[in-house]
């Protein structure tokens, strides 16, 4: 930020704080070039070419790295190059990759730790599952365990099909869970929020309504 910005933001901020009340006081926190609100709560931001993110999928580990790596060009591609379809064309080419198979196993994996055993969880999630699995196959495996798995083909529910990264070839992974159940909920809040609809966002074509936000 230069010195007349700053100048500026020091009297906005002097204007502010001498009409709050006592023990009141407006801070600085950062000058940020372009971002967006998903909620009030789940934002994204860029200043001085690093992006802040707060409640989006990049900073849980319970998503695939697919789905976390595709959100994190599609917010370099808004915040960085201030272009939304850029961040639509990286989703479709990563869709694409997805059903031809040409993902790396490891960017399919989820992981999610087991906070007791797995005999004692009431719910038939996804880890569990897993976690059964690996030890009838002779694997040690109790609280604290990190369960890292892939979702397979067939038309058993989601968490039947939940098999430990030791166990899956990259041939059986389900492209359809993996975009539907990882990719697109990871990108849509953000292309949404901008105007994208899931189905421009699957296919070419947009609305020229953005080029106002991003002018």
């Amino acid at each position: 930020m230069n010195k007349e910005i700053l100048e500026k933001v020091d009297e906005f901020l002097g204007d502010v704080n001498k009409n709050l009340p006592e023990g009141m006081e407006l801070e600085y926190e950062g000058f940020y070039e372009r971002g967006f609100f998903v909620t009030k709560k789940r934002y994204a931001l860029i200043e001085n070419n690093n992006i802040v993110v707060k409640g989006l999928e990049l900073v849980r580990r319970d998503w695939a790295p697919v789905a976390k790596k595709t959100q994190e060009k599609v917010l370099k591609a808004i915040l960085k190059d201030a272009s939304p379809e850029k961040a639509a064309s990286i989703v479709r080419d990563v869709i694409v990759e997805i059903k031809k198979g040409d993902i790396p196993l490891e960017d399919l994996v989820i992981h999610t730790q087991l906070t007791k055993n797995p005999e004692q969880y009431v719910q038939r999630a996804p880890h569990v599952m897993a976690a059964k699995k690996a030890i009838k196959r002779g694997r040690k495996v109790g609280p604290g365990s990190i369960i890292r798995y892939v979702v397979v083909k067939g038309k058993e529910p989601i968490s039947q099909r939940a098999e430990p990264i030791e166990d899956v070839d990259v041939s059986n992974y389900d492209p359809n869970y993996y975009i539907e159940n990882q990719l697109l909920p990871a990108v849509s809040r953000i292309l949404t929020s901008i105007g994208y609809s899931e189905e421009e966002i699957m296919h070419k074509g947009k609305q020229s309504s953005l080029d106002a936000f991003f002018s």
